[in-house]
């Protein structure tokens, strides 16, 4: 009997050893494919999060050509509020005139643009070109310089003396 069980192939440990090493070679090729899609799944992620920065990136920059486009206007809005004479600072015309420079500034800083404090201040060669004068204490501010978001967009042009 004890050789019927060697013959009997539902007994023999010899007949199951192929469909063992199919079955583990299945399991690793398995493993294989499951490690193969992490790593795309892994790496498409990282794509999608490269992507979206530079998205960002585009998106700001476009955003900063068009303040750098809008800032001459309001220089020219400060320019002409210069020229008003006393006796019209008080018309209605030169109120809504106020109101419009308001307004534009209210949206730059919405925008995350700020102007950049000069007068009065020592001279910081990082966010201000000197067009005259020399010493280290800005007298006077020739062009209003701003940062966005933090960073400079362009710097302030101003007088320095002593």
């Amino acid at each position: 009997m004890a050789e019927e069980t060697k013959n009997d192939p539902k007994t023999s440990d010899a007949s199951f050893d192929p469909a063992q090493d199919k079955l583990k070679q299945l399991e690793l090729k398995c493993e294989e494919y499951l490690n193969g899609w992490k790593r795309e799944r892994a790496d498409f992620l990282n794509y999608k999060k490269d992507e979206m920065e530079r998205i960002g990136q585009l998106a700001k920059y476009a955003t900063e050509e068009l303040i750098l486009k809008i800032i001459p206007i309001l220089d020219n809005i400060y320019l002409a509020e210069t020229h008003v004479p006393a006796e019209l600072k008080t018309h209605k015309w030169i109120e809504g005139f106020n109101a419009i420079k308001n307004q534009l500034a209210d949206f730059l800083k919405k925008e995350g643009i700020e102007a950049i404090e000069t007068v009065g201040k020592k001279f910081d060669p990082n966010l201000m070109e000197a067009v005259e004068g020399e010493g280290e204490t800005v007298s006077e501010e020739t062009q209003k310089g701003y940062t966005m978001h933090g960073q400079i967009i362009r710097v302030a042009k101003v007088k320095i003396s002593k």
